[in-house]
C-alpha cells in the first residue's frame, strides 16, 4: 500500500489537500474520520484551517490501509489502531522504539539539512530540521540511555 503512495516531504505541516495526495483520500473523508478517530487532531488556524503533523499524515495512511486495503470496519479499525499504538508504546518505553525512529529519521533529516531557512525561525509550511539539531539529539539520546542504565541497576 505505501509503496504507491508518495514520499512524505521533509515538512512540519501539511495542509488537507496535501494529505488527501499523500494518502489517497479526498479531503471530506479526512474530516469524517477526525470525527471517528480521536487520535487525529490536526491544529485548526485562520478560518478553520487544519494543519496536519508528519505523525498524523503517517496516522492516516496506517487507517486508510487498514479500512481500504485490509477491509476492517471503522470500530475495528479503530480497535486495531489502538493496539497497535498500546504495543508500540511498550516498544517505545523499552528503547528500542527510539533507536528505530533516529536511524529512520537521520536520511530525512540530513538530506534537509542542506535546504536554506527563512530569517532563522520556523515558518509553518517549510519547517527543516538541520544538522546541528541531528547531532544534539543523537547526544541527548546517548545521554538518556545512559540514565536508564543508571536507573535500572
Amino acid at each position: 500500500m505505501d509503496s504507491l503512495l508518495p514520499a512524505i516531504p521533509a515538512k512540519r505541516y501539511f495542509t488537507i489537500g496535501e494529505v488527501g495526495e499523500l494518502c489517497g483520500v479526498k479531503p471530506h473523508v479526512l474530516r469524517y474520520w477526525e470525527q471517528e478517530f480521536t487520535q487525529l487532531r490536526p491544529v485548526k488556524r485562520r478560518g478553520n484551517r487544519r494543519y496536519y503533523q508528519r505523525h498524523e499524515v503517517m496516522m492516516i495512511r496506517r487507517i486508510r490501509g487498514l479500512l481500504y486495503d485490509q477491509g476492517f470496519t471503522i470500530s475495528g479499525a479503530r480497535n486495531k489502531l489502538l493496539e497497535l499504538t498500546q504495543s508500540e508504546r511498550q516498544l517505545m518505553r523499552s528503547g528500542a522504539f527510539l533507536d528505530e525512529m533516529i536511524e529512520d529519521n537521520s536520511i530525512e533529516m540530513e538530506a534537509s539539512a542542506d535546504m536554506p531557512q527563512e530569517n532563522g525561525h520556523d515558518d509553518i509550511e517549510t519547517h527543516r530540521p538541520t544538522g546541528p539539531n541531528l547531532a544534539s539529539a543523537l547526544s541527548m539520546h546517548q545521554e538518556l540511555l545512559q540514565i536508564r542504565a543508571l536507573l535500572t541497576v
